[in-house]
């Protein structure tokens, strides 16, 4: 009996074990793309995600039109479906963008009346399928700017529906195209996102069997097939520069080899950064890493040949790219990809620079080579990438630049603050070229800030400060965007009374729950502590934000104070984030990658990241010539969300902050962290600053 005892008690804690070990991830046992889940933030306005099969940076993207839809054409509880289309911007708002070429597979002898009802789906990085009640089965891939439609067909009667006219909410402007057989060629022009410009997109579509297309008028086109088939492909590219481009880039390989192909190329990008940590936490984490390598869209053919902002055909070695949401992710995706695609970005820093060459507006052009939003603070971006280390010739845009300053609108609190930015960053840039009177010039008016805080900020016992829009705010409150001098936080505390007044005010705003996580406006509020003695409040705020319970009282639709959210705002499901809250091409998810990998942009423009606790015990960024960057966490637990100490390379680490320098020269940061705040702090803090 006691031997029997002994085995079932040893047996149970073997398996304790097993069950412990199968919880915890590795990338030396399991494919980082095998835990990514696309339907992350796919249903209602909860992330505006799509499934669609992507690949990185492309401009073709295959995914599912259902009926009622969301932003990116797809709503994850919808059963309908309108068919598939081939492009969608994620997460940006304005009821979303793309759609373009609708593929409706059918049944019987009219399109109309043949209905997909979806019976079971599934996806993953690189493809989406989906089975009908009606026994259709669609399969789609997509590599590089090229993708491939595998369709399962019962016998009879059955064909292709196309619409070359559709595109989300009317964006559709004008389109040609040639029909040659089995192949329909031409080119789509649709307005852009918030439908402030156009953009034109070439594309090549191959049926591989030999039933021919038949043009119906009024952008439409029907192809039927024999009613023996069982299985029909079509062969999709995409091209900013012509037919022939899109023609070229035809890929004919079978579905499974582009299916398996993607999935292969979005594991090694995804595991740019190596975790060691809990299962259910990784799958987020990949999630959302996935989703910020989402755009820019690569825009270069094969010869590299590519279509600037005029419609013009240049010629680049460099990769190039369009496709900007720069308002949106300039202070967290675009650092990122700094850090992961090191080899990519020199390539998006010298299309934004080119931006200043063809035409660059705040939002679009009447002739951008792809989809697009917005490119505020384009210049702050260019700064930042200068100062990691990335070229970028002021000279050739200098000009453009200033007048692209000298324009920007002052007319409201938020323009006021978000101008005062572009300034500063103009004045570093003249400083760079040692131009140092109109370095002095720009950084003067930067300084007026200080009028404006004092005007529309200093005052906080007025009855609108906590009104979405009030005083002509675009988005946001008062409290939240008196925070927003990211270059010049010495300057901050100064108008603010001091450090204890500043403290003050800081502390009620997150006591208040004023915080909107919606939102980019306050988004680097909760590293503002750093600044001070008290810097243990960033370090709980970033934890809290990014995986624990909170109160937001403030939405994406300008609304605050109706059905307060209580709970965690990262969650992987299709409503996975705060209700109107959007992704913002990457925004979001870059954030929390940051924050989870224990560290976080202190001021873009500069290339400082202040530290956190990590959400993992082991994070690994993979750096160019086979270096690396290892964050170790000692004495790891969720409830331990301060910093007690901090090493690097085995030697005591005293600041606050670590550098883009500090991460590419490669080694390993290894953070203590413990239950409770460490008060007393012997650490050098970082500190935006412009003197007079």
């Amino acid at each position: 009996m006691k031997k029997i005892f002994i085995f079932c008690l040893l047996f149970t804690c073997l398996n304790v074990l097993a069950q412990n070990k199968a919880t915890i991830f590795s990338v030396k046992n399991t494919r980082p793309v095998d835990l990514v889940n696309v339907f992350l933030g796919s249903s209602a306005d909860h992330g505006q995600m799509s499934p669609a099969a992507s690949y990185p940076f492309s401009m073709l993207s295959i995914g599912p039109q259902t009926y009622p839809k969301t932003h990116t054409g797809y709503e994850y509880l919808a059963k309908k479906f309108l068919g598939f289309t081939h492009n969608r911007f994620e997460g940006v708002g304005c009821q979303g963008s793309g759609g373009n070429i609708l593929i409706k597979p059918f049944l019987g002898a009219a399109p109309v009346k043949s209905e997909l009802i979806k019976a079971s789906e599934k996806a993953a990085p690189g493809f989406y399928e989906v089975g009908f009640e009606n026994k259709i089965k669609a399969q789609l891939a997509v590599l590089g700017n090229a993708g491939k439609h595998f369709y399962h067909f019962p016998k009879g009667e059955k064909g292709f529906y196309l619409d070359l006219s559709y595109a989300f909410n009317g964006a559709f402007v004008s389109e040609e195209h040639q029909v040659n057989g089995n192949t329909v060629s031409g080119w789509v022009i649709s307005k852009t996102t918030c439908g402030a410009g156009k953009y034109k997109i070439f594309y090549y579509l191959q049926l591989e069997g030999n039933s021919s297309w038949k043009d119906e008028g009024n952008h439409k086109l029907v192809v039927k097939l024999e009613n023996s088939s069982t299985e029909e492909n079509i062969n999709i590219a995409f091209s900013s520069v012509s037919v022939d481009g899109a023609k070229s880039a035809i890929n004919g390989s079978s579905y499974d080899k582009i299916k398996n192909q993607s999935g292969a190329d979005w594991n090694i990008h995804l595991s740019k950064i190596a975790l060691e940590g809990d299962m259910e936490s990784a799958k987020l984490f990949y999630s959302l890493l996935y989703r910020t390598m989402q755009s820019p869209y690569v825009i270069s053919d094969k010869d590299g040949q590519y279509r600037n902002t005029k419609g013009e055909i240049q010629k680049d070695k460099e990769l190039r790219y369009n496709g900007w949401a720069i308002w949106d992710n300039y202070r967290t995706q675009l650092p990122l990809l700094s850090l992961i695609t090191p080899e990519r970005f020199q390539g998006m820093t010298n299309s934004i620079a080119d931006l200043y060459n063809s035409g660059k507006r705040d939002y679009a052009t009447q002739t951008e080579p792809s989809n697009t939003v917005r490119t505020e603070h384009a210049i702050v971006v260019l700064l930042d990438a200068y100062r990691k280390g990335y070229k970028v010739d002021f000279n050739k845009i200098i000009d453009s630049l200033t007048k692209e300053v000298n324009n920007l609108d002052y007319k409201s609190p938020d323009k006021a603050l978000e101008s005062s930015y572009d300034n500063w960053a103009l004045s570093e840039i003249y400083n760079i070229l040692k131009d140092t009177e109109k370095s002095g010039f720009y950084r003067k008016k930067a300084l007026e800030y200080k009028t404006y805080w004092n005007r529309d900020f200093k005052d906080m016992s007025k009855r609108d400060v906590d009104q979405m829009q009030a005083r002509g705010l675009y988005q946001g409150t008062i409290w939240q965007y008196r925070w927003f001098v990211p270059y010049d936080f010495k300057g901050l505390v100064k108008l603010d009374g001091g450090e204890e007044a500043y403290l003050a005010k800081l502390d009620e705003f997150f006591e208040r729950d004023l915080y909107n996580h919606a939102n980019e406006p306050d988004l680097q509020v909760p590293l503002m502590y750093n600044v001070t003695r008290q810097g243990y409040k960033s370090q709980y705020w970033m934890h809290q934000l990014a995986a624990d319970t909170v109160i937001q009282n403030y939405f994406n639709d300008n609304s605050r104070g109706i059905g307060s959210y209580i709970g965690k705002i990262y969650r992987n499901q299709p409503h996975a984030y705060l209700r109107t809250m959007d992704d913002d091409a990457g925004a979001m998810s870059a954030w929390y990658i940051f924050t989870a990998s224990g560290f976080a942009p202190a001021c873009v423009g500069w290339p400082v990241y202040y530290l956190n606790v990590p959400l993992f015990p082991s994070i690994t960024y993979q750096l160019p010539k086979g270096k690396s960057f290892k964050i170790e966490t000692e004495n790891f637990s969720l409830k331990n969300k301060y910093i007690k100490s901090v090493t690097l390379n085995g030697k005591a680490f005293k600041r606050n902050y670590i550098t883009q320098e500090d991460i590419f020269a490669g080694g390993v940061l290894k953070i203590n962290a413990s239950p409770l705040p460490v008060k007393i702090s012997d650490t050098a803090n970082w500190i935006s600053s412009v003197e007079e």
